[in-house]
């Protein structure tokens, strides 16, 4: 009982020394499997996917597979099963010649994980193999003198089985002289003997026919025989002694085919046939047989192949010597190889990846290496190093396994791909090298926005451009690749003149183009400011902007504007249409006298709107000469009585563009010294454009209501001025006495637009008509020196003086030693550069600069066309009207205050050369008072 309990703890503790050597090997990634030899290829060997525990699924995605560490692949994974299974026929006697326990190792790869499993598997051995001797038939010769007992050592069989399917016993049969006997050799082995029991006669029998049997242990037992010949000779009573009972030698793996090993000699002290040795191998491996040779006569053991250490480092040789009666000696030989570094390192790339994102965090792992070296020691040892600088680095995982990791985040836009080349070298000296080059492809990410060839863009689109016409081309550039580096282009938002700057041009998305969608005018729009931004095609987008500024350049195509005069359907149905353009003149005008301006506007801008003036058509052709740059109408030489009452101007305004514009402004003046003759040539007008069978009187009708309304008005204004200088007497007797200190301030001779407008239609209507107009006279004054009398402006709380400075009485002062016409003053001329555009300049400059921006050119198209608004009214008649600068629309241009730098230079007197001036203190009030007693005395005259 106490028996049988022992025998169960030894089980016990068996079972559990055998649990935790699997969960050992378990634990540190081994598996152990055993199969028998001879299986046929897809055999099962062991459930790796069970023992491992990995799942099926994870098998198929992250790719799996074996790799063996000899240069065969004995073994192969199912997929489907995750069965390890035999790849080939495996033969234990080929693998493992001579070894207890043949074990092949080969990992298991997971690529996926980056994962190593090493796996065992025991080839077992199977009786496969009979016992066989390397010779059929043994020949032996004996002396008849032998003694009984003698022992012969006979060839040993082979049997390349292990464990008990190897040799295991021999048998001699076919005569009663010998028996056999095993000995035991030096390494433990049994070697057959044969052994004379009985003495030999030559007489009786001169042969012996032998069979020695040798079989193993399987089941069942195989055999294998060889056949013994004993030839009886002579007596021979010395056998041949080898010098050493054992020879060893060391010889490098790279010896050459050929070469002298080791010679083995051996002595016979007998003579003659007796005494000749021979030598042959008694004892040999099968593998050890195709590398040695021995010479039968010398006992040299040569080389026949070449050796290698991987494949063997140690051969044990069995030399026999014997004599020519049949003696024999035996030697033991034994040949160690040493390791030459003859094997470069193998590298093998177990899994790798071949594309990486450039995203990819630090010691990602991108390969697995394997790599082993046949030498041993130094030579045996294998280092892996990277060939050149690289974002790389490696790692050593297991034994004989790299890893290939990212040393930093990569750049593909910095490189691309990368062919990292990997080397191992081994410790033998020379070192021995291989290397395996890994191609990787980086992956882009999009982390590159677009970026725009120029920091900002322009271009120049002159206007009436056709739709669709190209502006320019943006392009930007993304470092990145595919999808990521597609750019796209789109308008940014924006409103021009409240339309959408859509409507106006749009971007080709692919390309870049700007286009513009519409016929471009510059006198609309000057210039376009506008965004165009570029967006990459990954995911999220990337976007960068550019500005884009369109200039709109402008073209001559505007024609220029004639304003003054106006054409006849801007004046009404009652101004009588072809007498829209009428100038009066005196006779006695002076060469240079001012007869009327022509004020034109061009929409145009620069060059396009600079404006020149000439008289292509008149009925006297040197009566009269016109600004070149001023539009200025003036006499060139004086009124002749052969001149015609009625004279008909054509002027061409004309621009300077390419090709240059021009409109036409036609003048009808009217050369007269008396009211009967202006109006006589007034009704033979009227009476040639009215229609037939109108009476001739009517325009004469019109023209007495005309003049009595304006007379009318006139007088109003007299008796409102007599009222206004009553007030202010009335107001400077109420003062006290020392105000009259401010008497002695110097006035200022500046004088409001309002008072030019009275002055000019005292002037214009200072008329006396009877009741036969026609037959009246008109007489203007002989004073063409107004301009210089202008009152000074009075104290803000004064009412101002309109026609002249008051006397110390209260009265007008009337100078009748006043000459006939003042000379103009030079301090109220403008320069060329003060004059505001290009009806500026003075009487006899033509030949002035222009205006030398584009600025100024603007400045002076705004001011006329505030003019124009009011010269096209149709209130605008020879008298003065309402809102209106009396004939300032027949002498210039009419503009509004908060546009004129300084209005006086657009105020003409006809007959006059007079300007305004604007220096206090040059002309004085004494000068003005003999002007406006001109004036007054021509009213007295015409009233006798």
């Amino acid at each position: 009982m106490c028996s049988a309990g022992r025998r169960w703890g030894r089980r016990q503790r068996a079972l559990l020394w055998a649990v935790l050597l699997a969960a050992w090997e378990a634990a540190w990634g081994q598996l152990r499997y055993s199969v028998p030899e001879e299986m046929p290829k897809g055999s099962f060997v062991g459930d790796v996917a069970k023992d491992l525990g990995l799942q099926l699924p994870a098998l198929r995605d992250h790719g799996v597979h074996i790799l063996d560490k000899g240069r065969t692949q004995y073994f192969s994974l199912h997929g489907k099963t995750g069965h390890l299974v035999t790849a080939e026929r495996i033969d234990r006697e080929q693998l493992c010649d001579r070894v207890q326990q043949c074990v092949l190792r080969c990992e298991l790869i997971v690529e996926g994980q980056m994962q190593v499993y090493g796996i065992q598997v025991e080839i077992t051995d199977i009786n496969d193999n009979a016992p066989s001797f390397r010779e059929a038939e043994k020949e032996l010769k004996m002396s008849e003198t032998t003694a009984p007992g003698s022992r012969f050592t006979l060839a040993q069989a082979e049997d390349p089985d292990s464990g008990r399917n190897s040799l295991q016993s021999y048998e001699l049969s076919g005569d009663e002289h010998f028996s056999l006997a095993m000995q035991t050799g030096p390494g433990g082995d049994q070697r057959p003997e044969l052994v004379l029991a009985k003495a030999l006669d030559r007489e009786e029998a001169a042969f012996h026919e032998l069979v020695l049997r040798a079989s193993d242990g399987g089941d069942p037992a195989r055999t294998g025989t060889a056949r013994i010949r004993v030839t009886v000779l002579d007596a021979n009573d010395n056998a041949p002694v080898f010098t050493q009972a054992e020879h060893t030698v060391s010889v490098p793996e790279d010896v050459p085919v050929g070469s002298t090993l080791v010679t083995v000699t051996a002595v016979d002290a007998d003579e003659g046939l007796y005494g000749q040795v021979k030598y042959s191998i008694q004892k040999i491996t099968g593998k050890a047989s195709q590398i040695f040779e021995l010479h039968g006569d010398t006992g040299v053991i040569s080389l026949i192949r070449s050796l290698d250490y991987e494949e063997g480092n140690s051969y044990e040789l069995e030399v026999q010597a014997h004599d020519g009666g049949g003696l024999s000696d035996t030697s033991k030989v034994v040949v160690t190889v040493t390791d030459v570094n003859d094997n470069v390192p193998e590298l093998i790339v177990s899994s790798a990846l071949t594309e990486i994102s450039e995203d990819a965090p630090s010691g990602t792992v991108v390969a697995l290496l394997h790599v082993q070296d046949r030498d041993s020691g130094v030579n045996g040892e294998v280092r892996c190093s990277l060939d050149r600088e690289v974002p790389f680095r490696l790692e050593k995982s297991n034994e004989d396994y790299y890893r290939l990791i990212t040393a930093r985040e990569l750049d593909r836009e910095q490189v691309s791909g990368y062919n990292v080349t990997v080397r191992a070298a081994d410790g033998g000296s020379p070192s021995l090298q291989s290397s395996a080059v890994l191609c990787l492809r980086v992956l882009d990410v999009n982390d590159n926005a677009p970026v725009f060839a120029e920091e900002r863009y322009s271009a120049r689109v002159a206007e009436n451009n056709a739709a669709g016409a190209l502006v320019l081309t943006v392009r930007a550039t993304d470092a990145d690749w595919g999808q990521n580096a597609r750019v796209r282009y789109r308008l940014g938002e924006g409103r021009v003149r409240g339309a959408p700057l859509s409507s106006y041009v749009s971007v080709q998305a692919e390309t870049g183009a700007l286009y513009a969608l519409r016929s471009l005018d510059y006198e609309q729009v000057r210039e376009l400011r506008l965004w165009v931004l570029a967006e990459d095609g990954g995911a999220p987008a990337l976007s960068s902007n550019v500005s884009v500024l369109v200039q709109i350049v402008d073209e001559n195509d505007n024609a220029p504007q004639v304003l003054y005069p106006a054409p006849a359907a801007a004046l009404g149905s009652g101004s009588g249409g072809a007498w829209s353009g009428v100038e009066l003149a005196p006779r006695w005008s002076e060469p240079g006298a001012l007869v009327a301006k022509v004020v034109a506007v061009d929409a145009d801008a620069g060059q396009n709107a600079w404006l020149s003036y000439e008289l292509a058509k008149a009925t006297e052709p040197g009566l009269f000469r016109v600004g070149l740059h001023s539009g200025e109408v003036r006499t060139a030489r004086s009124p002749l009585a052969r001149d015609a009452a009625r004279q008909s101007l054509v002027v061409v305004v004309k621009d300077h563009g390419r090709p240059a514009l021009s409109a036409t402004a036609t003048l009808s003046v009217v050369l007269a010294e008396s009211v009967a003759e202006l109006l006589a040539e007034l009704g033979s007008a009227a009476d040639e454009a009215a229609a037939p069978g109108e009476p001739a009187g009517s325009l004469t009708r019109w023209l007495v209501l005309a003049v009595a309304a304006v007379s009318c008005l006139f007088l109003a204004f007299l008796l409102l001025l007599l009222a206004l200088r009553l007030r202010r007497w009335h107001r400077q007797q109420l003062l006290p006495p020392a105000s009259g200190a401010l008497r002695g301030v110097p006035v200022s001779q500046f004088v409001g637009i309002d008072g030019v407008r009275a002055f000019l239609q005292s002037y214009s209507h200072d008329v006396s008509l009877t009741a036969d107009s026609r037959k009246s006279q008109l007489r203007f004054s002989t004073s063409a020196s107004c301009c210089d009398t202008l009152p000074a402006r009075p104290l803000p709380d004064e009412p101002a003086p309109l026609l002249g400075d008051e006397d110390p009485a209260g009265g007008i002062a009337v100078d009748p030693t006043a000459p006939s016409q003042a000379q103009p003053n030079t301090d109220w001329r403008f320069s060329q550069t003060q004059r505001p555009g290009t009806s500026g300049s003075q009487n006899g400059e033509e030949a002035g600069a222009w205006p030398n921006n584009q600025f100024d050119t603007e400045m002076l198209q705004a001011m006329i066309l505030a003019s124009a608004n009011e010269a096209a009214d149709g209130n605008s008649t020879l008298g003065g009207g309402n809102g209106t600068m009396g004939l300032s629309a027949r002498y210039g241009p009419q503009f509004t205050l908060q546009h004129v730098p300084d209005y006086r230079q657009n105020v003409y007197i006809p007959g006059s050369n007079a300007t305004l001036t604007n220096a206090n203190g040059k002309r004085d009030a004494k000068n003005a008072a003999p002007a406006a007693g001109n004036k007054k005395k021509s009213g007295k005259k015409e009233k006798k």
